[in-house]
């Protein structure tokens, strides 16, 4: 009887040391897959994700036969007291062409803010194409109160975009970002260097 008992005591172990290290893989796997996801998504251009990173311009014959016409969507969130504006709604250009478009970021509140642009392109298959050369998106923008900042978004489209794309949607949709914490334990930092 002492045999099954401790038969049975090695077996409730070996399961519960199985059960255990199961729930840290799923738990480190439902950690991992957001930005494992992100990076494919940049990788492939699935999705619309587009990178964050500047591009240069590529040198390149551009394709005067063929325009495409790219569209700029703009869009807030709650959270946020800004509105985002872009000087064209559109613009046609060919392949292989740098183009300019000013954005301009309003606060509509007194009080200073943080936010960030966060971009999607459509169709998907277009991303790979889009080379931004210089964005807002690229970091976080700081805004006063009533502050009001015009910022470029430089870009050239691939002279290898494929043919059957015609119309290419950026959208820009901004996202708070909070400060709060940083301040806090920069203040705190000051506040114990000062002392010492």
């Amino acid at each position: 009887m002492a045999v099954n008992n401790t038969v049975q005591s090695v077996g409730v172990k070996r399961t519960v040391i199985r059960t255990v290290a199961a729930l840290i893989g799923m738990f480190a796997f439902a950690f991992a897959l957001v930005p494992l996801y992100d990076v494919f998504c940049r990788v492939t251009g699935l999705n619309g994700k587009v990178d964050t990173t500047a591009k240069a311009i590529i040198h390149e014959e551009v394709d005067q036969s063929r325009y495409v016409t790219v569209q700029f969507i703009t869009r807030g969130s709650a959270g946020l007291p800004w509105r985002m504006s872009v000087e064209n709604r559109q613009m046609r250009v060919h392949p292989g062409q740098t183009a300019e478009v000013d954005f301009t970021f309003t606060n509509n509140s007194r009080v200073e803010s943080w936010g960030r642009a966060v971009p999607s392109v459509s169709p998907s298959s277009a991303t790979t194409h889009l080379r931004k050369v210089s964005c807002f998106c690229f970091q976080e923008q700081q805004l006063q109160g009533d502050e009001r900042l015009t910022i470029p978004l430089i870009f050239q489209l691939a002279r290898d975009l494929p043919e059957d794309i015609n119309t290419i949607t950026l959208v820009y949709t901004l996202y708070p970002v909070h400060h709060l914490a940083k301040d806090i334990s920069k203040n705190d930092n000051k506040t114990i260097g000062d002392s010492i």
